[in-house]
Order: C-alpha cells, then sequence, then structure tokens
C-alpha cells in the first residue's frame, strides 16, 4: 500500500520541478543566481461536515474502546465485550476454545484471571467473568434497526494488537453463513471493516457508540489459497448476543435457542452427510431415520456435506415441517418427511 502512494505521488513532484524550471528560464531575461522560483502552498480546508465526521468517529473509538478487551486462552488471542457491572465477557466460543479456563483477561493496563461462564457452541458465543474488577460495559444496539449502508466500526485486538480500529459499512445480512467447522451462524451482518485474526469476539459498533453485533469471522478466497478476501468479515447481530449472553449469565447454559432440531450426530463421507447416531426420541428417530442413512438433501436442497446441512437447518425454525432425501445403507433413495424441534441448548 506504500508503494502504491508513493507511486503517485512520484510523477507529480516530477511535475512541479519541471514547472519550476519552466518559470525560471521564461522569466530570469539573464543570469540571476538570486533569484528563487514562486511557489506557494495551498493549505487544506476540510468541510465542517467531514471534520464533524472524523470527530464522530474519534468520539465511538474513546466510548467503546473501554468496554473491548483481549482474552488469552489455550487456543490464542481474542477479544470480548464488558457486558455488564458484574464483570461478565462476552465474547466468540473459538475464541475461549475448549478450555474451561482460567483465563487471562486484560483491560487497559490491568490484566484479570476470569473464568468460564458458559457457552453455546452453535451460535459460537460464550460468556467468562472478571470478579472484583470495575469494568466498562458497553452500550448494545437494537440490531434489527441496522440498514445496509450504515458506518461500521470495528474495534479489537487483532494479531494481537490492542484496540485497533478498522471502519465500513453494513454491506448486506446473510442467512446461513458457515463457519467451515459445522457451525452455522442463522443471521449475519457482513461488513467491510476488516477482520483479522484476533478481531474475533470484539465490537462493531454504530456511529452512537453502541455495539451492532461481535466481529467472528472473514470470508475467504479459494482462488487466492484460502485467505481471507478483503472487505468481506461477518458479525453476529446485538441482538442474538444479548438474547444467548443473558441467557447464559442467568442460568449457566441456554434454556431457549430458538434453533431448528434434528437429533442426529452427522459426518462428512464421500457419498454425503453421514448419519452416525440418532436421538433416541428425537425428531430424526419419530421420522424414522436410522443410523447409518445419508441424508442427501433438505426441502430439495443438496446437502453433499456437514457444512451444507448445518448452513440449511441453521436457516429453519422449530415446529416447521421439512422433507430429508435420504439413500440407505441398502443404497435405496426415498424421501422422510418430520417436524423439527427445539435445539434444546448446553
Amino acid at each position: 500500500m506504500l508503494r502504491r502512494h508513493i507511486w503517485w505521488l512520484a510523477p507529480l513532484a516530477g511535475a512541479a520541478v519541471a514547472g519550476a524550471v519552466v518559470a525560471a528560464v521564461s522569466l530570469g531575461g539573464g543570469s540571476s543566481s538570486n533569484s528563487k522560483p514562486q511557489t506557494s502552498h495551498a493549505r487544506l480546508r476540510p468541510a465542517a461536515a467531514a471534520l464533524a465526521f472524523q470527530r464522530a468517529i474519534t468520539a465511538v473509538v474513546h466510548e467503546v474502546s473501554p468496554s473491548v478487551v483481549q482474552i488469552q486462552s489455550r487456543s490464542g488471542l481474542g477479544s470480548g465485550i464488558v457486558f455488564d457491572r458484574s464483570g461478565d465477557i462476552v465474547t466468540n466460543n473459538h475464541v475461549v476454545g475448549s478450555s474451561s479456563g482460567p483465563f487471562t483477561v486484560t483491560a487497559g493496563a490491568h490484566s484479570y484471571s476470569a473464568s468460564l461462564v458458559g457457552r453455546f457452541a452453535p451460535d459460537d458465543l460464550a460468556v467468562v467473568r472478571v470478579s472484583s474488577a470495575h469494568l466498562a460495559p458497553a452500550a448494545f444496539a437494537d440490531s434489527s434497526r441496522l440498514d445496509v449502508g450504515d458506518l461500521a466500526i470495528a474495534i479489537g485486538n487483532p494479531l494481537g494488537l490492542r484496540s485497533s480500529v478498522t471502519d465500513g459499512i453494513v454491506s448486506a445480512f446473510r442467512q446461513g453463513v458457515s463457519e467451515g467447522n459445522g457451525v452455522a451462524l442463522p443471521l449475519m451482518i457482513q461488513t467491510s471493516a476488516a477482520i483479522n485474526p484476533g478481531n474475533s469476539g470484539g465490537a462493531l459498533a454504530d456511529l452512537q457508540g453502541r455495539v451492532i453485533g461481535i466481529p467472528t469471522l472473514a470470508a475467504t478466497d479459494p482462488e487466492l489459497g484460502g485467505t481471507a478476501a478483503p472487505g468481506i468479515g461477518f458479525a453476529i447481530p446485538s441482538n442474538l448476543v444479548k438474547k444467548i449472553a443473558t441467557q447464559i449469565i442467568r442460568f449457566g447454559h441456554v434454556v431457549n435457542s430458538h434453533r431448528a432440531y434434528l437429533g442426529v450426530e452427522i459426518g462428512d463421507t464421500p457419498q454425503g452427510v453421514l448419519v452416525r447416531s440418532v436421538t433416541s426420541g428425537g425428531p430424526a428417530a419419530k421420522a424414522g431415520l436410522v443410523s447409518g442413512d445419508v441424508i442427501s438433501s433438505v426441502n430439495g436442497h443438496d446437502t453433499a456435506t456437514v457444512n451444507d446441512l448445518t448452513s440449511v437447518a441453521s436457516e429453519l425454525k422449530p415446529g416447521t415441517t421439512i422433507s430429508l432425501g435420504i439413500v440407505t445403507k441398502h443404497g435405496a433413495h426415498k424421501t422422510l418427511h418430520l417436524t423439527l424441534g427445539e435445539f434444546p441448548g448446553s
């Protein structure tokens, strides 16, 4: 990026020098070693609106940054947002990883030991708690009121660089976004604000200094070897964050997930999504699905992988009746109809 700026500036500098030489030749009339080319230095005068916008960005950073912390776990470094005055901090489940703690939370110049309150892996959310510390909780917006084009400011600790800030807009709203690990999120905010490793669990804020989402993942580009695709990041909306975090803090787990439930354990095979086991009494068992069946489609959508299946299922609601395309262990093709239950939480 620096080389690009230099490339553009160099020709302009050369043009200024050439202009000065022409002026000296045409105005000199003879030799004059003391004469100097006439130059002017224009001062930039930003419009009042531009300065106000800059001050608004700065105000958001000062407002939200004290509520964004760094979390260190066995999985590495990530970010978190102070949720309440009791020291509860919400973050991504993949930030805390499989560890039950303790974790190290750094806020400002101070580091604290934190314990795990609970997690909900299907929505990639977790809560850790710092006791006996005066942490500043963030304000959370109503994410249902967001519009495409709204400003979005990401604050977190990418690559361990604490309190880093990037900005962009709300680019779109996406359903069934897969994290690539069997977890698919029902609704995500797509943003052009840069999301880098370590931003996970941090804050995506609006111009009023309110959290509108938690940055969670960046899109990858297979044509670039699976590296992050610039300008395409995803954040969990604040309304979902509030709903799940509140339940975890109150009960230690999620009691009302609003997520559809099949009642199967599944895995990838070359033939498709293999049903490894079926939960007794669950929706799949009641519909006649058995271990060894392969799920080939849901409501006519092909499900060649677990990620395909979880992405489709994440958009469905409990109580919905669906059709499953099945290939039995004997190679027979059939269609099962079942009514989805609600994921029981964890």
